[in-house]
This record gives structure tokens, C-alpha cells and sequence, in this order.
């Protein structure tokens, strides 16, 4: 069995409190995806109401709006992401990406020589 160091990162976006991590990216992919804030929650096994917080928590931490909804009736409601929300997800995946590959580097380069004697 190889031990083999790696690093975990991940990025969380403060302003005066937490507002923006792989969580709220998660639950936007999703709502992305299923057109609907409940349908996303229940996809990642989360209660609608604390998906909701969480929205609701990005949105007033960050002063802009990540969700636009519609309510139910004949259509069904649903939610899509306002172009804020793209923006944001867009420059939290790059962000997250940089800061992987540097970190893989950093590692490699401040670790090596525990590396080489596995």
C-alpha cells in the first residue's frame, strides 16, 4: 500500500459571513439541472427547507440575487438560475481549479522527499 500525500482543497467566499462554498455551487448545479430548488434538495437528500436557507443565506452574504422562481399552477413552478448565479458558479469552478492544479504543485514541490522514500 502506497501513502501517497494529496492535498483536499476547496474554496468558501466570505464577505462579513460565509456565503458562497461547495455546497451552495453544488446545490446550483443541481437546481441547473432539475428546474427546481425541491427537486434539487431532494436530489442531494436535503431537506427543501434548509436548500432554501442556504439560498437564501448566499443571496443576502453575496447582495445578489442566485434564484429565479416561479410558483406552482398548471405549469408547475420551478427555478433557474438568474445570470449572477452563472457568473458566480463560473469563476467559483475556475477559481477551485487554479487553486487544485497550484496546490498539486505546492505539494509535490514542498514534498518531495517524503514522496520519494515510499
Amino acid at each position: 500500500m502506497k501513502n501517497e500525500l494529496r492535498a483536499v482543497l476547496s474554496v468558501r467566499l466570505f464577505t462579513d459571513r460565509k456565503c458562497f462554498g461547495p455546497g451552495v455551487a453544488e446545490l446550483l448545479r443541481r437546481v441547473d439541472e432539475h428546474r427546481s430548488l425541491r427537486a434539487a434538495a431532494q436530489s442531494m437528500e436535503m431537506a427543501y427547507s434548509k436548500a432554501w436557507t442556504i439560498m437564501k443565506n448566499a443571496e443576502e452574504g453575496l447582495g445578489v440575487k442566485l434564484l429565479a422562481s416561479s410558483t406552482g399552477g398548471k405549469g408547475g413552478g420551478g427555478a433557474v438560475l438568474t445570470d449572477e448565479a452563472r457568473q458566480f458558479l463560473e469563476a467559483y469552478e475556475r477559481c477551485c481549479e487554479k487553486l487544485r492544479a497550484y496546490g498539486d504543485e505546492l505539494l509535490a514541490s514542498e514534498f518531495a522527499f517524503y514522496n520519494e522514500r515510499r
